[in-house]
């Protein structure tokens, strides 16, 4: 429903963020509890006035603060590391270094903090706390990998000996291989490396455009050996909608870099979507919330709408077809049915003036009423408010034939309403020139995007479907 496998796809920094957020919270809790319970019962916990009048006052809420900045702008990775040196060096460390901080801002205020027995036992009790915190969100991360929430499903592509290499090294659990492309003829080598490496294989000629499909891919490692070159691997790949990681396994990592795989091999981002980590779950969430406000407002609209289906043709009152998603997996669309149920040819565009059209049907999609069911897909998690429109499977494959770059609009959910369609280009498209055109848009929305793109392209739908309907 929320798509988290996207917002984790290239950083773990929403979920670092968020422990960095918990763990403050927790310094300061730890703090204010040690206060109360130095000198008095558990039973005055929930007395402020003590915590207020305690010598650790001022102390909690500066060593709070600098430990959250501290945290949050200063120590940060990409990936969540649950082992007991990242322990040590990014929550024990800045709490000593937020300390050396306060302390020199108290001796800066002539403030008379002193440093007793007492600090040292609040200082353990700190310790303790971030401590079994730790260990609280190891297991939180390790439960969403095996949910399958944070993972990557991967295919690897490379030489045999290459991709052998990768698949024995794999010790990090998100990393999923779904299965490998060899460029290779040799049916016999071909048949004897999958009963070797026990995953899905395939070469050259199969169609890698229903693999990614099949296997709900989300990124294609292509592993340089330094052998031969990646160009043929890349002319193959580059065309479609999956990020594509360029692996070396051919040299030494650069030390202190963090695209690494297995702790061995570098590798560098050669073609991601902007969709991932917090401003995609920020995305999500105004997808979500907007949805449930527009289903509310526009339900007595809907209603209506069937009803009016129902009277002119009866049931079925919506129309399902499959239609083409992020990284080119298939889903359900769902409209209001606004064609004759007796000439109904799902694989035929809709023109303005179609005769298959019902009478309500030419105002419902004048309107765009027949869209919104829609949000229903958003809800799910199929569909986004703003993205690029689905089209018909059939429609992909045909003009994927004709424009390269056409199933790279798959780089996102697809949307209700896009930057194409604000920009006037909306319903059938009886040119080729009309879909290229389309499809550039997309692209251009994919390579831009941003929250605040988002809201022009809602308010100035909103201003077409009420000025300029059609």
């Amino acid at each position: 429903m929320f798509r988290l496998e996207k917002v984790f796809q290239n950083d773990d920094y929403l979920f670092i963020n968020f422990f960095i957020f918990i763990k403050s919270f927790v310094l300061f809790l730890a703090i204010y509890i040690f206060s109360i319970l130095e000198l008095n019962s558990i039973h005055d916990l929930s007395d402020f006035t003590i915590y207020e009048n305690s010598k650790f006052y001022k102390f909690s809420i500066f060593l709070t603060l600098f430990y959250f900045v501290i945290s949050f702008f200063f120590i940060h990775k990409k990936r969540y590391v649950p082992n007991f040196l990242t322990f040590l060096f990014q929550d024990i460390a800045p709490l000593f270094l937020s300390i050396l901080v306060t302390f020199s801002l108290f001796f800066y205020l002539n403030n008379n903090f002193k440093i007793n027995i007492s600090f040292i036992f609040l200082l353990l009790f700190i310790i303790l706390n971030l401590f079994i915190l730790k260990k609280i969100m190891n297991y939180l991360y390790n439960f969403l990998i095996d949910r399958n929430i944070i993972q990557r499903n991967i295919m690897i592509v490379g030489s045999p000996k290459s991709i052998r290499k990768i698949v024995k090294e794999n010790i990090d659990k998100i990393n999923v291989y779904k299965c490998c492309l060899i460029l290779e003829n040799d049916e016999e080598l071909i048949n004897n490396f999958r009963q070797e490496i026990k995953i899905p294989t395939f070469y050259k000629l199969d169609d890698i455009r229903s693999i990614l499909e099949y296997h709900s891919l989300g990124q294609i490692w292509i592993l340089d050996d330094g052998e031969e070159s990646i160009d043929s691997y890349l002319d193959m790949i580059l065309k479609f909608s999956v990020d594509l990681l360029v692996v070396n396994i051919k040299e030494k990592p650069i030390l202190g870099t963090e695209n690494i795989i297995n702790n061995r091999y570098q590798f560098i981002n050669y073609e991601i979507s902007r969709f991932y980590g917090y401003r995609l779950f920020t995305k999500i969430l105004f997808d979500k919330i907007l949805s449930l406000i527009f289903i509310i407002i526009l339900f007595p609209i809907f209603i209506i709408a069937l009803l009016l289906v129902y009277i002119e043709d009866g049931f079925p009152l919506f129309f399902t077809q499959d239609r083409t998603g992020w990284d080119g997996r298939r889903f359900k669309i769902f409209k209001i049915r606004s064609l004759k149920k007796d000439k109904f040819d799902t694989k035929v565009q809709v023109s303005n003036n179609d005769k298959r059209l019902l009478k309500i049907g030419k105002l419902i999609r004048r309107l765009s009423i027949d869209e919104l069911p829609q949000f229903y897909n958003v809800l799910i998690g199929d569909m986004s408010i703003v993205g690029p429109r689905p089209h018909m499977v059939e429609h992909d494959i045909y003009y994927s034939d004709l424009f390269g770059s056409f199933l790279k609009r798959h780089k996102a959910n697809p949307g209700l309403t896009g930057w194409a369609q604000v920009s006037g280009y909306r319903g059938h498209t009886p040119q080729n020139d009309l879909m290229r055109i389309r499809m550039e848009h997309d692209l251009w929305y994919l390579k831009n995007w941003s929250i605040w793109l988002d809201f022009y392209i809602i308010l100035k739908t909103f201003y077409i479907i009420f000025k300029k309907p059609g």
